[in-house]
């Protein structure tokens, strides 16, 4: 693993941009979201880029990484010092109103329904607008790029996250769930319905055709986070599957990664320092 990451002074850095797109909420009407898209330095459309999906934590929007953690200052050194090609990062959220209100009671709800919108509105909007390998947005055009396409979140962005995975594996070949466990089966349910959600995501594998070589799932949390039990549970049963969610220390030997960080506690902080992390081993296929 590399050391923790530090604040570095950046000479040469991306920047932020907001970009607007229209969708429907739960009550069927048509609102207005944003995303924040941060493109790295030398970014001028004239070349393809990947993309990774950042959503963030229950109750959070678009701002919360960039106002809760020092991600872009850690995107901008990582890319200039060359550790990893520089790719776009989108952070988006689930809500379709308002900022949100963190809690549990609807929360899975709303990740789930926030699929359909993710594959037909957000990112034709982003794709469309910024140079990535999606030739296409349409569903063919985003499956024929999902090599270049990750999705990660924090805590209920990692719950999004394993959505993603289960309903939108054509899109997406690479999968971040940092600090929080699959809710398919229940709410909590890594902890209380480890083999069941295990199982879960195993068939989901098996019924979209797709085999072992063709995603990869890097999943990290700490010692002392909260989601902890649930997380490190979930993997345990994972495990039971090893035809499917193929164990090992790199991409090149596995498609399945799992880390804990002692210690490590479930806030932004260390969800960037797990990022840091990650970054290395997306885009490798």
């Amino acid at each position: 693993m590399k050391a923790k990451y530090q604040q570095h002074d950046v000479a040469v850095r991306g920047k932020i941009e907001r970009i607007e797109y229209k969708t429907v909420n739960q009550k069927g009407k048509t609102v207005e979201k944003y995303a924040n898209v941060y493109l790295p330095a030398g970014y001028t459309g004239e070349k393809p880029y990947n993309i990774l999906y950042l959503m963030h934590g229950g109750g959070g929007n678009p701002d919360a990484w960039l106002d809760s953690s020092m991600l872009k200052n850690m995107l901008d050194y990582s890319f200039s010092v060359e550790e990893v090609d520089p790719c776009i990062v989108v952070t988006p959220t689930y809500y379709t109103e308002g900022n949100g209100e963190a809690g549990f009671e609807h929360e899975g709800e709303k990740t789930m329904i926030f699929q359909t919108e993710l594959v037909r509105d957000l990112i034709p909007a982003v794709e469309s607008a910024y140079h990535t390998f999606a030739e296409t947005t349409d569903a063919e055009g985003l499956k024929k790029s999902r090599l270049h396409r990750a999705f990660g979140g924090f805590s209920m962005g990692s719950v999004t996250t394993w959505n993603a995975f289960l309903k939108n594996i054509d899109a997406f070949a690479y999968f971040l769930p940092l600090s929080g466990d699959c809710w398919a089966i229940e709410r909590l349910g890594g902890k209380t319905h480890a083999d069941e959600t295990a199982k879960y995501l195993h068939d989901a594998v098996i019924s979209s055709g797709y085999g072992p070589e063709d995603f990869f799932i890097y999943t990290l949390t700490g010692t002392k986070d909260i989601a902890y039990d649930q997380v490190s549970g979930q993997v345990a049963a994972m495990r039971k599957f090893p035809d499917t969610f193929v164990e090992a220390g790199g991409f090149g030997k596995g498609n399945f990664l799992w880390h804990f960080e002692e210690g490590a506690v479930h806030t932004y902080e260390w969800v960037c320092q797990y990022l840091y992390q990650a970054l290395p081993y997306l885009f490798k296929k």
